[in-house]
């Protein structure tokens, strides 16, 4: 079973998991932007070479990464409800797309989270 693994996911999930235990959570919200991110763009990449498998596995992975990024919001504060509005918007598209695949919307996601991740890594901390 472990011979039909993907190098490379393999390779990943250590980055990932290694990131994940020492990060803070500014650093763990910037891992999820950059996790939806890259991830839809794994998934464009395999819809354009016909492996669904490789598209399947990036899009729930990028659905995994908006819903950590969900329960991380606190409605509360100025920005809360449009955060989990825009979170929940993209979580409908990308399992949408899980049916009918739609690079052109999922290429702006993406394009929208890595603005998004750009922004907040400019942004001085507090």
């Amino acid at each position: 079973m472990l011979l039909n693994r993907d190098p490379s996911e393999a390779y990943r999930r250590v980055d990932f998991d290694a990131r994940v235990k020492g990060a803070d959570s500014r650093q763990l919200v910037d891992l999820c932007l950059e996790q939806v991110a890259g991830s839809l763009g794994r998934a464009i990449h395999a819809a354009g070479t016909g492996d669904n498998g490789a598209k399947s596995n990036a899009l729930t992975r990028a659905v995994a990464a908006l819903t950590a990024l969900q329960i991380g919001v606190d409605g509360n504060v100025p920005t809360g409800q449009a955060l989990l509005q825009l979170y929940q918007s993209a979580r409908t598209t990308i399992l949408d797309s899980v049916l009918t695949f739609d690079a052109a919307k999922l290429g702006q996601i993406r394009q929208d989270f890595i603005e998004i991740r750009q922004a907040m890594l400019g942004a001085v901390p507090a």
